[in-house]
């Protein structure tokens, strides 16, 4: 699939082996984002006629949602990844002050308890999920500058932590445990794809997983997620109410779902049913067979985000190849943990399922990393097959001199 005008640095000699968008990446997340449009307008229908808007107010709007992470994906696509590198220390200070701001009495939005939006009239951003991709770039790029110190030394696998605990923090007083837990998974996801020694790897999986217990249970509203998650059905009407709901949707969809639109469950039974939920109401739908097909889209864009950054990484691309590790588990293990959720196996975290849920952030950022996977996967094959992808001065003065 050709989109030379999407890529004004894309090589217009002829005889040249034009390297091509990934077709099969594109597919599989178009998919997704198809179906999840569908998911939507069908469980956010009682809840816009409940509100008094029109019935496919929500997936109206997650179109729009849609349509502008398109459009803001077609601009990252024209961005080399040199200039994503240039700027990753910039990347983690932009992070820290959204998450700082969104503290900041008056300007973060407060929505059942948590302060994690700033309204920007046109929709509310929840600062958590631009400020996930940009810590990536910031590790990427800081394991391509000191990557050496990083892998044999204590405090050069320490330091690259210390912005990304600031942001961690910012992230607890909001509270948004969910994506902290997310943050920091990836990032050591990325510092063990980098060659970090694994007992230094499993000491600090052993000393947050320490302080994330601490943090668990020195809070209420936390011990009660986690004791309700054990046994929702020992109080399936008050604190158990939402993950009970959730699994007798799953239940009730057995091999092939009740049809779409015939869920009963997103009747006011099951909370959130159109972002945190979604998919419980997929598979009710849906039944066994439409999970399936989820969880394999999925997977594939997960296997695919590691083949480009395999690649990548046998091309001498190191910051290429950590950011496409990172993005790759970010969606693997964001998916991961909110169908964990929806079936029993997880506590319950305010965490929405790419692609999927409704919701303008989710959508805009998830635009972007798939973006920022296809250019370096452009630029992967340039590399190999000795193309140039200079710019767009560069290509028009080649043009000319031709």
């Amino acid at each position: 699939m050709s989109f030379a005008l999407l890529l004004p640095d894309m090589p217009a000699r002829r005889g040249t082996v034009v390297p091509r968008l990934d077709f099969t990446l594109l597919t599989a997340v178009a998919l997704l984002l198809s179906l999840g449009l569908v998911m939507v307008a069908s469980a956010s229908m009682p809840v816009a006629e409940r509100l008094g808007l029109s019935t496919f107010y929500f997936a109206f709007r997650q179109s729009i949602y849609l349509l502008l992470g398109l459009g803001l994906g077609l601009l990252v696509l024209r961005i080399r990844m040199a200039w994503w590198e240039r700027c990753s220390l910039l990347c983690i200070l932009l992070a820290i002050l959204l998450l700082a701001a969104v503290l900041v009495p008056g300007v973060g939005s407060e929505v059942n308890g948590s302060t994690r939006w700033i309204n920007l009239g046109v929709f509310r951003l929840q600062v958590s999920e631009p400020a996930k991709l940009l810590a990536m770039i910031y590790m990427a790029g800081y394991l391509v500058r000191h990557g050496e110190d990083v892998r044999h030394t204590g405090a050069g696998f320490i330091k690259p932590l210390g912005l990304l605990t600031v942001a961690a923090v910012l992230l607890l007083l909001e509270p948004d445990f969910g994506a902290t837990v997310v943050l920091m998974a990836t990032a050591l996801a990325m510092m063990f794809m980098a060659g970090v020694s694994l007992w230094k790897y499993a000491a600090l999986i052993a000393t947050l997983g320490g302080a994330f217990a601490v943090l668990a249970i020195s809070s209420p509203y936390r011990m009660q997620r986690l004791t309700t998650f054990l046994n929702p059905w020992a109080d399936p009407f008050n604190s158990g109410f939402q993950l009970t709901q959730s699994l007798i949707a799953i239940g009730r969809g057995e091999w092939l779902g009740v049809g779409l639109g015939g869920s009963v469950q997103k009747l006011f039974y099951l909370p959130e049913a159109h972002t945190d939920f979604v998919f419980a109401v997929l598979a009710e739908e849906l039944g066994l067979v439409g999970i399936l097909v989820l969880l394999s889209l999925y997977a594939f864009i997960v296997f695919r985000a590691y083949s480009i950054a395999a690649i990548a990484e046998q091309g001498g691309n190191l910051f290429a190849a950590y950011l496409a590790y990172g993005i790759g588990t970010w969606l693997g293990l964001q998916a991961l943990i909110n169908i964990g959720v929806n079936t029993g196996l997880l506590p319950t975290k305010g965490l929405t399922l790419p692609l999927m849920s409704y919701g303008g952030s989710s959508m805009l950022v998830t635009s972007v990393a798939i973006a920022l996977l296809l250019r370096i996967d452009y630029e992967t094959r340039c590399t190999v097959n000795s193309v140039p992808a200079s710019g767009t001065a560069a290509a028009r003065r080649r043009r000319r001199a031709r």
